[in-house]
């Protein structure tokens, strides 16, 4: 039985102008061309070598190019199969052994030309691709607004439940029932939340709170000791609650998976992406945001208190105490902004705001600290 794979194409005057595809093998001092139609048979023809001229030819001149004189006329074969070209080599005689090494000299010459010209080309793109990356965000903007809030919650959620089964949570009290109003009176004004906030208070001399992607936020009660007032801690609540809304933690995780994770995330949020944000949810435990998120944080936070009817001023008298430990730090060395500069900057922000009469909380703040264990003569 015939084989009846072609391994390479002849032209002639009585073939094809696109050529005719042929089987070719070596037989002693000869090659035999045996010339497919469309069928998969054809006639033979045998061409003895010392008939033949070689080169080097083809688009990328990496094929051995045979030339002969037919029946018919001249014929030029185009040999591309190494396995061919290599038993031709073998059982070519002396007298081609020069025109074989010029035609695989021309191949080197060329596949080194292309290699500088494909580095060239690579090279540009990988410059291209990493001045999208660090000098914009707009691919990873694109990334994060094709992730649905209900993945986002899953994976904020699987940080949030592991985090607080190694913590002293405080399930009720004075402290839970502030928390839970302040949030209560902050997102009321919030239009078209996606969200549905969960904030839990943990027991912890840490003066901070943090936020989770889709919703989670964790106050420790250090932050209520060390607050002179119920708007101080309010406004880092809204510091944080703005975090989610801007989905500034999504959008690191975004920018960690990488390049080649965000263009998928883009062209089509494949499948196995849920379980690679959902591994890298521990990692939130430990994420830092940027100082444009910081700063937007702080902004959108204290147009959420002014929402409110929260008296912004907590936010500020709140940042400007943490300033006393910002001494000595020089700003361009911290991913913050140093909190001097932030209340600072506020401040200019409130001055441009419409004033509006401020509605108190319903409890006490003194009691909710002697609950944490705060004396009323205690300075914070």
């Amino acid at each position: 039985m015939l084989e009846s794979t072609p391994n390479a194409l002849c032209f002639g005057d009585e073939f094809p102008a696109t050529g005719m595809p042929c089987l070719v093998h070596v037989e002693g001092q000869a090659l035999t061309v045996t010339f497919l139609d469309g069928l998969g048979q054809g006639q033979s023809e045998s061409v003895a070598f010392a008939d033949m001229a070689v080169s080097a030819g083809g688009i990328n001149h990496d094929q051995l190019v045979l030339n002969w004189a037919g029946p018919t006329g001249q014929r030029t074969l185009y040999l591309k199969n190494p396995d061919v070209i290599r038993a031709f080599r073998q059982a070519a005689p002396d007298r081609l052994t020069l025109p074989l090494e010029r035609a695989a000299e021309q191949v080197r010459q060329v596949r080194q030309r292309h290699r500088i010209v494909w580095g060239v080309v690579g090279g540009g793109l990988v410059a291209l691709v990493l001045g999208l990356w660090f000098g914009s965000d707009l691919l990873v903007e694109l990334a994060v607004d094709r992730i649905p809030v209900e993945w986002e919650q899953k994976l904020g959620e699987s940080a949030y439940r592991d985090f607080l089964a190694r913590q002293d949570v405080k399930k009720d009290g004075p402290a839970v029932e502030a928390v839970s109003e302040m949030i209560h009176r902050l997102t009321g004004p919030i239009p078209d939340n996606p969200y549905k906030f969960e904030v839990t208070v943990v027991k912890s001399d840490v003066v901070n709170a943090f936020a989770l992607p889709g919703g989670y936020i964790v106050v420790f009660t250090g932050l209520m000791k060390k607050a002179e007032n119920p708007e101080e801690v309010a406004g880092v609540l809204a510091h944080e609650l703005n975090h989610v809304l801007q989905r500034h933690g999504l959008e690191r995780i975004v920018k960690q998976l990488g390049f080649v994770a965000v263009v998928s995330i883009v062209l089509g949020n494949p499948p196995g992406l849920g379980g690679i944000m959902k591994q890298l949810g521990v990692e939130l435990m430990t994420l830092k945001f940027g100082r444009a998120q910081e700063t937007e944080a702080d902004l959108t936070g204290l147009q959420l208190l002014h929402r409110a009817k929260i008296n912004p001023e907590g936010m500020i008298t709140f940042f400007q105490r943490l300033a006393e430990k910002d001494e000595g730090r020089v700003e361009w060395l911290s991913t913050h902004p140093m909190s001097s500069a932030r209340a600072d900057h506020l401040k200019e922000q409130l001055a441009q705001m419409p004033k509006q009469k401020t509605e108190p909380f319903t409890f006490e703040w003194a009691t909710v600290r002697a609950g944490l264990g705060v004396s009323s003569n205690a300075i914070p």
